[in-house]
């Protein structure tokens, strides 16, 4: 028997890059950096175990920093 392999998926939808977006900031009621606080509260899915922390989420950025990729 001969094996087919299925044809690639062709993604049409826009993808947007770093330098595609613009964050825009707003106006703060905080009066320091400081006040600010990124930790988060994360309940995993299979097993209910909640985890506090900071989120850091790796992501490729080749467009950003002072060298040719």
């Amino acid at each position: 028997p001969v094996a087919y392999r299925a044809m690639p998926r062709i993604e049409t939808e826009m993808k947007l890059d770093f330098k595609d977006v613009l964050f825009r900031p707003k106006r703060s009621s905080l009066s320091s950096r400081a006040q600010v606080s990124v930790e988060r509260p994360i309940t995993f899915k299979n097993s209910k175990q909640t985890w506090s922390g900071v989120p850091i989420i790796a992501a490729n950025m080749d467009t950003i920093g002072t060298f040719e990729v």
